[in-house]
């Protein structure tokens, strides 16, 4: 299939989101394969933060982010897949956006309110800082993304997802040009060849799951620390919630 032919989806979402399930919805497609976090060992190299699986992680990747660039470029898809969905996290882009790659694919993003991103990673990991989660570097690369396009990029919130994954799913592909496919609704259960490494930590309930989980609202109780990093993640998701696409 020639480049001309095939679609790059860059998705870009911080942690603690639907990210995997909504990867699992787009591999269960037959026109596409998926790019699980290809930047994750590069963050991890150039911020010296400790993750889960570390030393797991680094050997999965290069951490030279020139070489992680150029494999996405010159990345020739298996035959009978027109497309490409990258997933990607938000709080790993610690340099200077590649342009050339940037321009090359259709960005879109996934979002989720702070106070629940905090309460799930500060539940995983003990702890959460801004810039663990991502959302000033999500908004950045959503103003980039919008310069480049003549179109709105599409933002889905996962609560919306979550509460009516069919018509969100159908918007989704619409603003991004391509056919949707009931079969992104539901998925088999168990692990891919295709997720990450770390996979074995951070997965085991996606790979439990056959589809996307019915949206519950929770009580949510935060430390004052936790809170105050919801208070600075707070007006870069309200502002990309207002853009986002709507159920109806």
């Amino acid at each position: 299939m020639t480049e001309s032919a095939v679609t790059r989806i860059a998705m870009w979402s911080g942690p603690r989101n639907i990210s995997t399930a909504m990867m699992r919805a787009w591999e269960n497609r037959a026109d596409t394969c998926v790019v699980d976090e290809p930047f994750y060992a590069c963050y991890l190299t150039a911020t010296g933060i400790k993750h889960p699986m570390q030393d797991e992680v680094l050997a999965s990747q290069s951490s030279d982010w020139n070489e992680v660039i150029a494999d996405q470029l010159r990345c020739q898809l298996p035959a009978g897949i027109a497309i490409q969905y990258q997933k990607h996290m938000t709080q790993h882009m610690v340099i200077e956006i590649d342009s050339q790659w940037f321009a090359s694919v259709k960005h879109a993003f996934l979002i989720r309110h702070p106070a629940e991103v905090v309460a799930s990673y500060g539940a995983k990991r003990g702890s959460v800082t801004a810039a663990d989660i991502g959302f000033a570097q999500q908004h950045q690369l959503y103003n980039q993304a919008q310069k480049l396009s003549k179109d709105q990029v599409p933002i889905v919130d996962a609560k919306d997802v979550l509460s009516d994954p069919a018509t969100c799913l159908q918007n989704l592909c619409a603003h991004l040009n391509v056919p949707f496919d009931v079969n992104m609704l539901s998925w088999p259960a168990g692990p891919r060849e295709s997720d990450g490494v770390w996979a074995a930590h951070w997965y085991n309930k996606v790979e439990q799951s056959t589809g996307f989980a019915t949206y519950h609202s929770k009580d949510i109780e935060l430390s004052l620390e936790e809170q105050q990093v919801v208070e600075q993640c707070l007006p870069f998701y309200e502002n990309m919630y207002e853009r986002r696409i709507m159920l109806n």
